[in-house]
């Protein structure tokens, strides 16, 4: 009880304890308190390993603490009643708001399986964890990690099967998780502090180079970003921040083409070359977002959930944010797992993935094809950009978790060049899009929200950047 009067409290005062009314907002006291409860209970998952007891139960008594306050964001809704006299009335009663009342079962759900997967993986399994020593220290990115040690002729086919399945479930879990966030973000209004920083035109947002790459007659979104430098996660985030300031800016000119002559957002550019442009500029957002899904949070994402007041908008947010973040640890662990056994196949490996991520050479990226936002894997470099508004529960909630009947051993160990490649294979036949994919290294090396806080230390959305 004390715990939870606590907790309150601080929301209660906007993370402000010294009562002076100078803290933050209800939705961003709720989202930050989502946020660091998810980082202190999750970012001790350095292993495949169910969660202890007592950190299991403090994150579900917590989590139900937060979500309680949905259950009284309500709207008025038509219903019958009917009266003494056998008549019948419409009446107006209130129920849960309808874009809580589907999304907040579908993440608890999504939270269920994840803790799930993890209570899957017992003492009982043929991979286990040691300490890294300095040399491997050295060379790999995720040196806080334990390392995975595999028998020395690698994992039966049992287990690996195992965590192939393992794997379906929890890309399930992402591809939804991402679905919301996305969805939730796309309906959060765009705040004024945002809008006052952004330049008069497209073209000053997105530099001179770029925007006459995007206004050309012929435009292959592929060929621009196979121009554009994106060596580094800050060069990919500059990218992205450049784009959507742009879509924003175009956006506002078209509903505003009535007051262009009196107005700074007026433009001799026509209205239908400015929706042309738009559609180009939201094709390269989300062919980025697809290739790379661990990026942070963009200025524009940011400030929407800096300056939104809707609380349950905020609280779907976080909410599937670390249920997105979990998903990217657990996967990432699974792949660390089925990494070891790869090297366990063949050692060569090992020394091939250190010269690349040492310089020594630099693998161009290839060219595949993947599914729609929603339908992609998000272990193969991809990512939910948007997603249909009429979404319900029910296209996330009936999925079939068992692995198709042709797994083939290389598509789960082997060697990494074959995994990646029957992996590729399998999305192009069910794919009409195609982007531009990460390099072989590059797939063990994404590090999750959570992956970033052990690194960093416990940050709020507001305080990561």
């Amino acid at each position: 009880m004390e715990l939870m009067k606590e907790r309150f409290s601080k929301l209660l005062l906007g993370e402000d304890m010294s009562g002076g009314g100078k803290g933050v907002s209800s939705a961003l006291a709720l989202s930050n308190a989502v946020t660091n409860l998810a980082a202190s209970v999750f970012g001790e998952q350095s292993k495949l390993e169910p969660m202890s007891a007592d950190r299991k139960a403090r994150w579900k008594k917590e989590i139900d603490w937060l979500l309680s306050v949905t259950d009284y964001i309500v709207e008025f809704v038509p219903s019958q009643q009917k009266s003494k006299d056998g008549t019948n009335m419409e009446i107006m009663v209130t129920q849960q708001r309808r874009d809580l009342l589907m999304n907040i079962p579908a993440l608890r759900k999504l939270d269920v399986m994840l803790l799930g997967v993890l209570d899957n993986f017992t003492n009982e399994q043929e991979f286990k964890y040691v300490k890294r020593d300095a040399d491997d220290s050295e060379r790999n990115d995720k040196w806080w990690l334990p390392s995975v040690k595999v028998p020395p002729n690698g994992l039966s086919e049992e287990s690996r099967h195992f965590l192939q399945k393992q794997k379906e479930a929890v890309n399930q879990v992402l591809k939804a998780s991402m679905a919301i966030n996305a969805q939730i973000l796309s309906d959060m209004e765009i705040p004024d502090n945002y809008i006052e920083t952004l330049p008069k035109n497209g073209r000053a947002s997105l530099g001179e180079s770029i925007y006459k790459s995007i206004t050309v007659e012929f435009f292959d979104p592929l060929q621009f970003l196979s121009t554009m430098d994106l060596s580094s996660e800050h060069k990919v985030l500059d990218l992205k921040n450049r784009i959507e300031a742009s879509i924003v800016i175009w956006k506002r000119k078209m509903h505003h083409k009535a007051d262009s002559k009196s107005s700074n957002w007026g433009s001799a550019i026509s209205l239908e070359k400015r929706e042309l442009f738009e559609e180009r500029a939201e094709t390269i957002l989300l062919l980025l977002k697809q290739q790379f899904p661990g990026i942070p949070q963009s200025s524009l994402e940011i400030s929407k959930i800096q300056y939104n007041r809707d609380v349950g908008l905020s609280i779907l947010e976080s909410y599937s944010r670390v249920v997105e973040s979990l998903g990217n640890t657990v996967m990432s662990r699974i792949q660390d797992v089925l990494y070891a056994d790869s090297l366990a196949a063949d050692p060569s490996l090992a020394l091939a993935n250190w010269n690349i991520e040492s310089g020594e050479s630099t693998p161009s990226p290839t060219l595949s094809s993947l599914a729609s936002p929603i339908e992609q894997d998000s272990e193969k470099t991809s990512c939910a950009g948007e997603t249909p508004s009429s979404m319900t529960l029910s296209d996330f909630m009936g999925w079939d978790f068992v692995p198709s009947a042709d797994i083939k051993k290389n598509h789960s160990t082997g060697n990494l060049e074959s995994c990646v490649r029957v992996e590729e294979e399998e999305v192009v036949k069910e794919s009409k899009m195609m982007v531009m994919t990460k390099p072989v290294s590059a797939l063990f090396n994404k590090f999750s929200y959570t992956d970033k806080i052990e690194m960093s230390g416990l940050r709020s959305p507001t305080a990561r950047h």
